[in-house]
């Protein structure tokens, strides 16, 4: 099998069989354009064969790969954490945009959130916490190969922990139970996905808890689902918070809510 071959066999998007090829050969994206004419080293041709299947079957690139990009910055993944998504930059460009000295990223998954604001504040403490013993070695993994230093602690939103922050961040699970969407997302973990019922499981508890953790005009900013905005603005101004905002990702949609204290 040649490059040329591969990339004109119409199994997958161009885009998807070129990242694939690249990560087949250990070629860059752009030699496989290049050089088409290459014929495959036998391995190779059989990498490529069995990632193709797996992007068939509905594996997502970044697993297959083991990567995706978060804010120019290039992050381990694997199916013990969420993809990071475009929309949660947000979050980051909203953190960025506050003065803080101690950040807090709640549920941090591969470390996305907590090591893009460290990227841009390294004057600043910036503790992650995260439930899940797996996705938190991911996340150190990616916190050492980009020689950031986030403190990484193993913990359920604030459990354990008696110190306030001048900003609070997460994007915590916000499916509800037995949403149509959940099956396009089987290859991720459900407990990054799913909370309740409604969705906002996970939201009450942090709302509930975040004053006590908030130092005065401290921030609290949540990533939420598609109609979420109402419910968590109400949930946000009965905890007692002021100055409750929605902002709006890149398509549009009401995608991060928060408050001050």
């Amino acid at each position: 099998m040649t490059i040329a071959e591969a990339l004109t066999s119409g199994v997958l998007h161009p885009r998807e069989t070129r990242l694939l090829l690249a990560h087949a050969t250990g070629f860059s994206e752009a030699a496989v354009i290049a050089f088409p004419e290459r014929v495959l080293p036998p391995e190779a041709a059989e990498r490529f064969v069995d990632f193709a299947a797996r992007r068939l079957s509905g594996e997502p690139i970044a697993y297959i790969v083991g990567r995706k990009e978060f804010y120019s910055l290039p992050l381990a993944v694997n199916p013990a954490v969420l993809i990071p998504r475009p929309e949660t930059e947000l979050l980051v460009e909203l953190a960025l945009q506050r003065d803080f000295s101690r950040a807090l990223d709640l549920g941090t998954g591969s470390g996305a959130i907590a090591l893009a604001i460290k990227k841009h504040r390294p004057a600043a403490r910036v503790l992650a916490i995260e439930a899940s013993a797996a996705a938190l070695e991911v996340a150190k993994r990616n916190g050492v190969a980009l020689g950031l230093d986030v403190e990484w602690r193993h913990g359920k939103w604030f459990s354990g922990l008696d110190e306030r922050f001048d900003l609070i961040v997460s994007n915590p699970p916000y499916v509800a139970t037995g949403d149509r969407h959940l099956a396009e997302l089987r290859y991720e973990p459900a407990s990054a996905l799913v909370s309740g019922a409604d969705g906002l499981d996970a939201i009450r508890e942090i709302v509930a808890a975040a004053p006590a953790h908030l130092l005065p005009g401290g921030w609290l900013f949540l990533e939420h689902g598609i109609g979420q905005n109402a419910a968590v603005r109400e949930l946000l101004e009965r905890a007692g918070l002021e100055d409750v905002q929605t902002w709006p990702d890149l398509a549009g949609i009401p995608r991060v809510t928060g408050a001050k204290r």
